[in-house]
This record gives structure tokens, sequence and C-alpha cells, in this order.
């Protein structure tokens, strides 16, 4: 089913407009420019038609305990958020977090994303596939996939590592921890992606309850791209500890030129051989027009 942004924003009915533009500020990514229109037109809908997801599903779970003489176990509602890089997942999943969580009947929600289940750096460089970072072989998905398990078996504690974007890499001793929410919010490249041909038949996305995927014209993500790489410079490159220190230095034509190469050695190629073909897999997908704002929905018919 598709609907214009018109015909998407109707659909939000009475729904509140539960967080306001300081909040929205915390919540943007860099080089975003979404507003309180933005949220109201796309994440209000969104929100609702989630919320009577979960509420169903819930409700679900109550019967068959009931059909089994069991007590009802608390089940996360599992939401998986996929697309390219800079596309703007990352706020999406955010802001789509910070609203769910304001609902009265499912107020804790999680967000973890797949950054963490990279392999560390020193296991990419020991594979050569250091240049493949993304790439569906640089995820521990063993681990991803024993993670949503846990999850889903409603376990009272599951860890998940912690990736910093701006070592590059897993930070050893630290782990996020998340026990019983009522939505966790899985967000990266590689959620709906499928195994090659003789691998283990489970999939990361076996495990969602909805899925949405983040869609815009390659063009426009190569530049919402390099437009983010030349922030990074001015921001995160100066720190010291930054693992891309030397870009800090570029000069602007430089920096253009690198972030460009970039894109298409290996953004540009994963989105086009792993990440877009995975877009009919979802249960929804937003398209962005190059102005970052969401032109038309798609809706898988159930």
């Amino acid at each position: 089913m598709r609907f214009d942004r018109q015909e998407w924003a109707d659909l939000r009915a009475a729904t509140p407009l539960t967080i306001r533009e300081k909040d929205l500020e915390a919540l943007r990514g860099i080089n975003e420019r979404i507003d309180l229109a933005e949220v109201e037109a796309v994440y209000l809908p969104l929100t609702r038609l989630l919320n009577l997801y979960v509420s169903a599903t819930q409700n679900l779970h109550k019967v068959t305990a009931t059909f089994l003489g069991t007590i009802s176990p608390k089940v996360p509602y599992v939401i998986g958020v996929a697309g390219s890089v800079a596309v703007g997942k990352s706020t999406f999943a955010r802001i789509l977090q910070a609203l769910l969580s304001r609902w009265p009947d499912h107020p804790k929600v999680d967000l973890v994303t797949t950054d963490g289940f990279l392999h560390p750096n020193r296991v990419l460089v020991e594979r050569e596939i250091m240049n493949r970072k993304g790439f569906p072989e640089s995820y521990d998905t063993k681990r991803l996939l024993q993670f949503l398990r846990e999850v889903k078996a409603g376990t009272e504690e599951v860890r998940a590592p912690v990736y910093s974007h701006v070592v590059y890499d897993i930070v050893e001793g630290e782990e996020i921890v998340v026990r019983h929410p009522d939505i966790l919010i899985i967000e990266g490249l590689n959620v709906l992606q499928m195994g090659p041909p003789g691998s283990a038949p489970e999939f990361v996305s076996d495990y969602f309850d909805f899925s949405i995927y983040v869609h815009a014209e390659e063009n426009d993500i190569r530049k919402w791209y390099v437009d983010r790489f030349l922030k990074l410079r001015e921001t995160v490159f100066q720190d010291p500890q930054s693992f891309f220190q030397h870009f800090a230095h570029l000069t602007q034509d430089e920096a253009v030129t690198t972030a460009k190469g970039i894109w298409r050695e290996i953004n540009g190629r994963n989105l086009m051989e792993n990440i877009l073909p995975t877009r009919h897999r979802a249960s929804l997908t937003l398209t962005k027009g190059e102005d970052h704002r969401v032109t038309g929905v798609e809706l898988r018919k159930l």
C-alpha cells in the first residue's frame, strides 16, 4: 500500500505530539534537518500504527498463555530499522524510541545498534577485511542472533557490545544491558540481510515483529555522506582519540575527494550489493527526498 506524504500524515488521527523542539535538538544527527513538522507528518502516524501492533501482539501472547494454561511471559516487541550509511536511520531510530516510550502501554523502549556486533578491528585486520567494514562478513552474526534469541526468550538480562565511532572499534569492557523492555529497536545496515547459500537457516529478521527500511536515491545519500564527512572533519575528527584524525587536516577539496572515494569503494558498493536488495523485505519503507523530508511511505500488506 503506497501513501504520499499528505495521505500518510492524515493517518495521525488524534495522536499527540509528545516531544518538543529541545528534545529534537538532542536527537538529531550531524547535518540532519528534521523538524517538528516532519515528526508530526511522518513519525506520529507511524507510532500510532506501531502502538496498535504492539497492543495486538501483547494480547496474542496473553491468549496463547491462556490456551496453554501458563503465565504469559513478557516478550519484547522487536522493531528492525535498516538503510544505508548516511541515510539518517540512526536519527530516525532515536526519535522513534523517544516517541514510542511516551505511550502508556509500553513505556520501556530500548535501542541497540548492530555496530556493537561488528568484529573488533584486530579480527578484521587478521581476516584482511578491514576495508569491508559494514559488509555482511564484518559482523559477528552468531553473537547477534544469540542476543536476539535471549531477548525473545525473556532472559532477565541480555548484554550487547558497545561500539565507538570515535575510536572506530569495539570498546573493551563496555556493554549495553537490556532488561525486559516493552519494545526493542534494532538499528543497522545488516538487519534485513539474508545469509549466502548454504549458510545457517536463521536470519536476524526472523526475530523482528516489524521492520522499517529508510530509503533515498543513491545520489542524495552520497551527497549527505560527503556533507557529513566535511562536518566530521571539523568536529569529531579533531579529537586526538579519533581513528580518523588524519582526515582532520585535509583541505576542503581533498576532503570532498576522499569522501567520494570512500563512498565509491565501500559504502556505495555495500548499499547496492547488500543493503538495497533487502528493501522489499521490510514491513514499511520510508522514502526521503533530497531535502531529507519523507515524500512517501509503503506499507506491506499483511
